[in-house]
């Protein structure tokens, strides 16, 4: 057995968070890949060190002196060294840091100074060896990652007797220079570990305990998803939930590695199962919706044009918005008519351009626009094997007056998506969960 642990910003904030970060890691001596990001925040008032380095690097670009703003991120590593015991010389690395330090410093050099340190602390308190992630995780020159060369250091490092830490967040050019990650990049790295080595689970540890049924904003106490698909987490994903970096997904998915969400401040609670398939899924639960979520603000445009289906006026339409850099989120059609859902802050721009050449193409009979609309879609892979939960959708928002604008399922039918007004979007959520989840 095999573990790859990333831990994030608030589970590695402080010294006594690194103490629980050790408990995780010597519970289980397959947990031998460790990847931790920048010290985050230790109250809500508190600063991540993170954004203390943008601004430090907006200081240098502008000539303005960041000597306080570097004392401050100094200090936060001086005090997790100095409560833990350890020997690392964060003093001299920063002097060092300082005296390199010029307004044409690179801001992804900068930057990444929060994961390195960090890590370096890390490992020194595990006893693993530090890896630099400037060592192991590359991008070719287009930007994307070099999977052979990063997956062949990875294996590498990892091939030796002790345990290792990697920063999350960066990795270097083929120039060498540092390149980070946008933010949430650490799940990537702890990703590609994880793929590099075949490991069997690669757990994601946080501050929740896993991914909630629907937005705890929202639905009071909304209970926690055991198993979900990567299907499902990705539909959840693309209607609004908050759960990983998208690019963090895809590694483990495509070795088929299981991906364990848990929290750092709980470890006996199991979090959430992310599986491959529906075979390998843990199916105790008795429920088929595995989630609930949705977005606002989305824009609906109605076009009427009478024997429509015998011409190309959708793909017409659909070329229109590809050429404007518009998505459709959504298709609804009938035998004269369509309807185009986009999101409404990426259309209301191009709006009068999207409209006139629609106009021009297809010269419909009618062409309507309607807007603060929301979407919200209800999630499940069992969906396909329950009939009639399409009606219970109608008869519960109905039931309470609330119209129904769209519906669509998605063609493995392991979603449907319903379009309601932006005003009655909480309510949505609140009666579907207390009716198929409740």
């Amino acid at each position: 057995m095999l573990k790859v642990a990333k831990f994030g910003g608030s589970s590695v904030a402080e010294a006594a968070q690194f103490k629980k970060v050790k408990g995780i890691v010597e519970s289980d001596p397959a947990r031998r890949i460790v990847v931790v990001s920048a010290a985050g925040k230790r109250s809500s008032s508190d600063h991540k060190l993170t954004d203390l380095l943008y601004l430090c690097h907006a200081h240098l670009t502008y000539g303005v002196p960041c000597d306080n703003i570097l004392q401050l991120i100094q200090e936060r590593f001086v005090e997790i060294r100095d409560d833990l015991g350890l020997a690392y010389d964060v003093e001299g690395d920063f002097m060092a840091l300082r005296a390199g330090l010029t307004r044409d410093t690179s801001v992804d050099e900068l930057v990444s100074r929060g994961e390195y340190f960090t890590a370096r602390l890390m490992a020194e308190y595990l006893g693993y060896e530090f890896v630099d992630a400037t060592e192991c995780i590359f991008f070719s020159y287009n930007g994307q990652f070099d999977l052979e060369k990063t997956y062949d250091a990875i294996r590498k490092a990892a091939s030796q007797d002790r345990g290792i830490v990697i920063p999350g967040f960066y990795g270097s050019v083929p120039t060498g220079k540092i390149k980070v990650m946008s933010r949430g990049g650490s799940d990537v790295t702890g990703a590609l570990a994880a793929a590099a080595v075949d490991a069997d689970v690669y757990e994601n540890w946080t501050d929740v305990s896993g991914i909630l049924m629907a937005d705890p904003r929202i639905v009071k106490d909304p209970d926690p998803i055991e198993c979900i698909t990567y299907d499902e987490l990705r539909e959840l994903a693309f209607m609004g939930a908050s759960v990983l970096h998208e690019d963090a997904v895809h590694p483990v998915r495509a070795k088929g590695i299981a991906l364990n969400i848990r929290n750092t401040n709980q470890p006996e609670a199991p979090g959430t199962m992310i599986v491959a398939d529906l075979e390998t899924a843990d199916e105790q639960q008795n429920r088929f919706i595995t989630g609930i979520s949705g977005r606002k603000n989305f824009s609906v445009l109605t076009m009427k044009k009478t024997n429509m289906n015998t011409n190309v006026c959708l793909q017409q339409c659909l070329k229109v918005l590809e050429k404007c850099n518009v998505p459709a989120e959504h298709i609804t059609l009938g035998l004269d008519t369509f309807a185009l859902v986009a999101a409404t802050s990426v259309l209301s721009d191009r709006l009068f351009e999207v409209m006139g050449e629609i106009q021009r193409i297809c010269e419909p009979e009618s062409l309507r626009l309607e807007e603060s609309m929301a979407l919200v879609a209800l999630v499940g892979r069992k969906m396909t094997c329950r009939p009639g939960t399409a009606g219970k959708v109608f008869q519960c928002l109905g039931s309470h007056g609330i119209n129904i604008r769209t519906i669509n399922q998605s063609a493995d039918e392991i979603s449907i998506t319903v379009g309601v007004d932006n005003k009655d979007y909480e309510a949505a959520i609140r009666l579907l969960y207390d009716e198929f989840a409740g």
